[in-house]
């Protein structure tokens, strides 16, 4: 069963600026980053287990050709996605959001 997913205003925050980052960069690549974390989102959706666990419950799920991870934790009705943060970032920053 695929469940929904619930993004956080923090998460959709960090992928807007991240795709404001890569579209400066060249034209379009910021539209391949938003396809990559769509692909990214919908594997969580479907085998959210399928993912390591980094801090109790969150799990950690990686950007194909970027340098991003989806952090995200399950509940019953939903999928929480709590962060899509860069790589070379402190992991303790997203670690509160849960």
């Amino acid at each position: 069963m695929t469940l929904p997913l619930r993004i956080r205003a923090e998460a959709n925050a960090e992928l807007n600026a991240a795709w404001n980052w890569y579209e400066n960069q060249r034209e379009g690549l910021g539209d391949d980053l938003l396809g990559c974390v769509d692909a990214a989102f919908a594997a969580v959706a479907r085998a959210p287990n399928g993912y390591p666990r980094v801090d109790g419950t969150i799990r950690r799920a990686l950007v194909r050709r970027f340098p991003y991870i989806v952090l995200f934790r399950e509940y019953p009705e939903y999928i929480a996605i709590l962060a899509v943060f860069h790589t070379s970032r402190n992991p303790d920053e997203a670690r509160g959001r849960g």
